[in-house]
């Protein structure tokens, strides 16, 4: 069987190893730390390191699952507005577009459309600073990943 591979970072990894566990698709889940160079966010796009933080890798099917469903599982879990070391990593270059392209989604989620003068609908997210809200979820790809046994 073909399997993709998916590493998350933030809140419990106990919990996020129990909650991706259970999700449709998901061949195995194994906590460790996570190493990568660049990741960049919407918060702060100058891009950083992330060194030897605690995440999960996350084995799946792809044609159980995709890469879009499994984010938006763990977005509906841990808010992605909210500081909290939440990371999307991807190991594979294919994987990159589909992760920039929600990662986009997210980050734009929720914001009014506005209308420009050449009657195209865009979102401004500094048309209302009091109103936009700030996606902290770091992402990119990953440098290494280091399985950790308790």
């Amino acid at each position: 069987m073909y399997t993709k591979k998916i590493y998350f970072s933030g809140g419990d990894f106990n919990e996020l190893k129990k909650f991706f566990a259970n999700l449709k698709g998901v061949v195995n889940v194994t906590f460790g730390t996570i190493s990568s160079s660049n990741v960049t966010s919407y918060v702060d796009p100058t891009p950083r390191d992330v060194e030897n933080i605690f995440g999960v890798e996350v084995e799946f099917n792809p044609k159980k699952n995709d890469i879009s469903t499994l984010m938006d599982e763990l977005f509906a879990a841990i808010n992605p507005y909210v500081e909290n070391n939440l990371g999307v990593y991807y190991a594979m270059s294919e994987d990159a577009p589909q992760v920039e392209l929600h990662m986009n989604f997210v980050a734009n989620r929720g914001k009014e459309s506005v209308g420009s003068n050449a009657e195209l609908t865009i979102n401004d997210p500094n048309s209302n600073p009091k109103r936009a809200r700030k996606c902290y979820v770091v992402f990119g790809r990953l440098k290494s990943f280091t399985e950790k046994i308790f």
